[in-house]
């Protein structure tokens, strides 16, 4: 027979809820939760882009100093050819709303002027490299992310937690790291006479970077790819065609042309063409503010060629810049970003003529989406607290 004492011990035992025993969660559990499958996907499709990009760097530079192919608008005309000679070509054939007639009968002005963006922004940053070093280039590049940031923040309605900020403080501080270790070693390639007009070159690009970027969010994710794609090709080649006939005629017919020069082209515009193919795969399962910190790394990336092909010298501050900047992806990608209401309310890039889609003034709103570090997801039903 069990005293009544004891009895009353062995009944506080059993009436203890098994969510209590289990409620705080094991370091490890933490760790494994943060660094799951997605996390590691998400971060290796960034460093692909890094990759493509670190191409692009190379191929450029070989072009530049030692061939003496000064073509950045020739270089992009090719790029905007190939998406055309793809993407645009694959919407002729559609049928239906996709096809390329019915968008351009919808939103056409709104991709020309998307695609003049495009193009300045890519021939702004590029033209920065006469006037200015290449640390200041490196960082005030980095200017694109506040633009992403508030641009997703006051047009995508998207919401962060701290935790990103931290994320991408902690990524800036890894790339202020690299611009210190540019210092020391005295890599200051690109110096101009006129610094201060490369700098306002860098910083207007990138804002012209930011703003392509939010652009292409919002149509791979409410629109289609091919779609963003297709009329980059077709506008991009058009207005870069322009451009080309106009500033850089003189300088194509100065390249001294070679299998080694065609090569590089082909190179530059096989990494161009990869990085317009699979950003927007990237900036749909993620986001552009995701994308733009993944891309921090692309200069380590070409750093570390430049040890082998360039003789550049080594610092150890490098390493410890990668390994700062690849904390603060995980550190971004880590927790979940949402949008303050249903993104149905943004009409701004759908032309109203088209057929009639449009949400309902009365009734419940659906569910709202989730824009997630890691891909897309729906978000429940807020609870209702009744007084």
């Amino acid at each position: 027979m069990i005293p009544e004492h004891q009895n009353h011990v062995v009944t506080t035992i059993e009436t203890i809820p098994p969510e209590t025993i289990t409620a705080s969660p094991t370091l490890l559990q933490r760790i494994k939760k943060v660094f799951n499958r997605e996390l590691l996907l998400t971060l290796a499709l960034g460093q692909v882009l890094s990759l493509l990009i670190c191409g692009i760097g190379l191929t450029s530079k070989y072009l530049a100093d030692d061939f003496h192919a000064n073509t950045p608008v020739f270089q992009s005309f090719l790029n905007y050819i190939l998406l055309f000679l793809v993407y645009t070509t694959t919407l002729a054939v559609r049928q239906g709303e996709e096809n390329l007639l019915a968008i351009l009968k919808r939103r056409w002005w709104k991709y020309m002027i998307l695609g003049l963006i495009d193009i300045e922004a890519n021939y702004l940053v590029i033209k920065a490299y006469q006037y200015t070093t290449l640390t200041s280039v490196q960082l005030l590049d980095c200017f694109v992310i506040p633009v992403v940031l508030l641009l997703s923040w006051f047009f995508l309605l998207v919401r962060y937690k701290a935790v990103h900020f931290v994320g991408v403080g902690v990524c800036l501080l890894g790339m202020g790291c690299m611009v210190g270790a540019d210092v020391l070693v005295g890599r200051q390639q690109g110096l101009g006479d006129h610094k201060l007009l490369g700098d306002l070159l860098v910083l207007a690009g990138a804002t012209l970077y930011g703003i392509s970027n939010v652009c292409e969010e919002f149509i791979v994710k409410n629109l289609s790819r091919v779609e963003f794609l297709g009329m980059m090709g077709l506008f991009g080649s058009f207005f870069s065609g322009i451009q080309l006939a106009i500033m850089e005629h003189k300088e194509l017919l100065k390249v001294a042309w070679d299998w080694q020069i065609g090569f590089l082209y082909i190179g530059f515009s096989a990494c161009m063409f990869g990085l317009y193919s699979f950003m927007p795969v990237v900036i749909r399962r993620t986001s552009a503010t995701a994308v733009n910190l993944s891309l921090l790394t692309a200069d380590l990336y070409s750093l570390f060629c430049g040890l082998f092909l360039f003789q550049y010298r080594f610092s150890g501050l490098y390493l410890l810049s990668f390994f700062i900047i690849v904390l603060g992806l995980v550190l971004y990608a880590s927790s979940s970003t949402y949008v303050a209401q249903d993104p149905r309310v943004y009409k701004q890039f759908r032309n109203a003529g088209g057929p009639a889609t449009e949400t309902p003034t009365v009734g419940p709103m659906e569910p709202s989406v989730t824009y997630t570090s890691l891909g897309q997801e729906v978000e429940e039903e807020p609870r209702i607290r009744v007084a």
